[in-house]
């Protein structure tokens, strides 16, 4: 029961979350394209703007609904969890509600609908009313799951958790670089959405000028969060080094503390023997260096906690390496496809124009990596070495679970899965409109 509880939730946050981080990133997207029309005055970024506005909106609303279902799992099957750090969360869920949600609520169907409606620097101000609205909504979510990561500013009586300071719970030390890592990482999902959709339409020979400006500008948008995304991510890396040293060891396969511990590019993690085998390729002092700072730094070994207070070891592992690898991707095929912009050889490559095609979902294969890092390396504690996981959860029959677990799995697949990119798809072959 614990095992299929815990799949539950993980299927629906897996689903849930690439709608907002799309979200994010179109958003800042929408403010970029119309700004350029503003000061441009070309017809073609109004055009760029009300196309991604369709897809903005059907998105937008995908998440909100596939977000409805995760309210009711912390009552249905987590209801010790909801006991327990219910003080902390659910003022900061509120706190979201009373700032991005009215925010939104009160932008959108201006942004949506006002064309033509409203003076063009009223819907420009409706569109980014909801950039901050999504962006502050991202904040008090990644805030939330923050403190599961660093829970500071709480005290833990009586199996309650009782806030001492809301400025350390809200702004707890894990919360800004994971913050500007989950929006940089939305920002180059997007980019590559947006440059996959334009590469097909190129390739088609379809609305050429739409397609040109969206490449060129996603194409540079996504080289510039590369770069800063590598900055960022290791500060999420030395943060994580500070707060969770296990999960640290998890990512970097290191059972024994060790200074100047190597990095090891691959192996099969083995948490039976508590060793690394088939180790292919390790680079001296690396692990040691990134985590650090310091080519002898001490790296802490999985051993050091009892095998129940490890994580799944394997998963979060290759996760950590299948995310990393994507980032890669995107920083080569960014650069690369920059030195094509410069030369003016863009449109004519059309290899580099059915890879970026192609692979314009890898980058929300990377967040789904990315957050199983994130989840799984804080395992076995739901708040980190507070509260287990295993007590968190409501006492509710194993029948139940694979009952409601098979429905959302058939929802979500045909709510999400079919009828989104039914529309999705609809709304790419129908193409931007002149008008």
């Amino acid at each position: 029961m614990e095992t299929l509880t815990k799949i539950q939730f993980a299927f629906t946050v897996a689903c849930h979350i690439l709608f907002p981080s799309f979200s994010i990133g179109l958003a800042t997207f929408l403010v970029v394209f119309e700004s350029l029309w503003l000061f441009t005055r070309k017809h073609i970024y109004l055009t760029i703007s009300k196309f991604w506005i369709k897809i903005f909106a059907l998105t937008f609303g995908m998440g909100v609904v596939s977000g409805i279902v995760m309210e009711f799992q912390l009552g249905t099957n987590w209801s010790v969890f909801s006991e327990k750090v219910g003080p902390v969360l659910g003022s900061l869920f509120i706190y979201e509600v009373l700032t991005a949600f009215f925010i939104e609520a009160g932008a959108l169907g201006i942004m949506i609908f006002g064309w033509n409606k409203v003076n063009k620097y009223l819907h420009f101000l409706s569109t980014f009313a909801v950039f901050c609205g999504v962006m502050i909504s991202a904040f008090w979510i990644i805030s939330a799951n923050s403190w599961m990561q660093s829970p500071e500013g709480v005290t833990y009586e009586n199996g309650i958790f009782l806030v001492n300071s809301w400025r350390s719970v809200i702004l707890n030390s894990s919360v800004f670089p994971r913050y500007w890592h989950m929006v940089t990482a939305a920002e180059m999902s997007s980019s590559m959405v947006i440059l996959g959709i334009s590469a097909y339409y190129l390739l088609k020979e379809k609305h050429i000028e739409f397609s040109l400006k969206c490449i060129k500008i996603s194409l540079t948008f996504l080289f510039l969060l590369s770069c800063c995304q590598w900055y960022i991510g290791d500060k999420v890396g030395t943060n994580v080094y500070k707060n969770q040293p296990i999960k640290t060891a998890a990512i970097e396969g290191i059972w024994d503390t060790q200074q100047g511990a190597p990095v090891t590019l691959f192996a099969y993690p083995n948490s039976k023997i508590e060793s690394n085998q088939l180790v292919l390729f390790q680079i001296p002092k690396l692990a040691s260096l990134l985590n650090t700072h310091d080519w002898d730094g001490e790296m802490v070994g999985l051993k050091s906690v009892p095998k129940d207070a490890r994580p799944n070891v394997p998963i979060v592992f290759y996760s950590f390496r299948l995310m990393v690898g994507i980032g890669v991707i995107m920083t080569l095929m960014s650069f690369f496809g920059v030195i094509l912009i410069l030369r003016k050889k863009i449109e004519k490559t059309r290899w580099f124009l059915n890879l970026c095609m192609l692979a314009s979902p890898i980058g929300f294969i990377a967040i789904i990596f990315g957050w199983f890092t994130t989840e799984f390396g804080r395992q076995p504690w739901v708040v980190y070495n507070i509260l287990r996981t295993d007590y968190s959860l409501s006492q509710i029959k194993l029948w139940e679970v694979i009952v409601s677990l098979s429905m959302i799995v058939l929802v979500y697949c045909v709510v999400f899965g079919f009828f989104y990119f039914k529309y999705l798809l609809q709304t790419i072959k129908k193409g931007p409109s002149n008008t």
